[in-house]
């Protein structure tokens, strides 16, 4: 099978493709058993669909995004915004293409990276995706929690996720993983309903915040943590 994309030297999204080329090309449907290159060639014919993912060799197409995942979907951005303003060696990226194997492409709501200058594991392709397991993935669960716990979350870990966190919205519930030898383990809050990541130094959230939804303190919490982290490594 020929994957439609060009020349390793040329920065051009395989979401790039004629119209000639779209119009015979199979649409993707949910459910579909495909390779990572025959889901990108029919993901890239359909520009119209903002998410699709390939997950152990199966298409999962999610429901269009109701307000109810938006809001803390930005949440979570706020807050990674924070950390990473603040440590110019990592990276974010919202429903940004991960490349995690052949069998896997996911769009995490969220994730941070270390770059890959500063010895992170995963890299920006040349056509501008993220090739291998980011640090650090966030997933917001309302109507997904069935893959994002299940499905989705031995991939990542397989892959080499340093850390999972899920938002279970519906339940009210924040999943925080962290890879110890091979296998997630849960990452608890502290008595302050704080957690503190083990991969990303000075990245900590206010748990019972984010779950009432109050924004000015997940932000002064993560801005307060970080702003100590630094000052202890200046």
């Amino acid at each position: 099978m020929t994957i439609l994309t060009p020349p390793n030297k040329t920065r051009h999204s395989w979401r790039q493709q004629p119209a000639s080329v779209r119009d015979a090309i199979p649409p993707l449907e949910p459910g579909d058993r495909l390779t990572r290159a025959e889901f990108e060639r029919r993901y890239a014919a359909m520009p119209h669909v903002k998410k699709a993912e390939l997950i152990e060799g199966v298409v999962h197409m999610p429901s269009p995004v109701r307000y109810d995942h938006g809001k803390p979907h930005a949440m979570i951005m706020g807050w990674l915004a924070v950390y990473t303003a603040a440590v110019p060696t990592v990276e974010f990226a919202d429903n940004a293409t991960v490349r995690l194997d052949a069998d896997n492409e996911f769009q995490p709501d969220a994730l941070l990276r270390r770059k890959s200058e500063h010895g992170g594991q995963s890299r920006i392709s040349d056509d501008g995706y993220v090739e291998g397991a980011p640090e650090l993935v966030v997933e917001i669960a309302l109507s997904s929690v069935s893959y994002d716990l299940y499905d989705k979350l031995p991939v990542y870990r397989r892959t080499g996720v340093q850390e999972y966190l899920v938002w279970q919205i519906q339940d009210q519930q924040l999943d925080w993983f962290y890879l110890d030898e091979g296998r997630y383990v849960q990452l608890f809050a502290d008595e302050n309903g704080l957690i503190h990541s083990r991969v990303f130094p000075g990245l900590c959230l206010n748990a019972p915040a984010l779950l009432a939804h109050d924004l000015a303190a997940v932000l002064h919490t993560a801005q307060t943590a970080v702003a100590r982290y630094s000052a202890k490594n200046d």
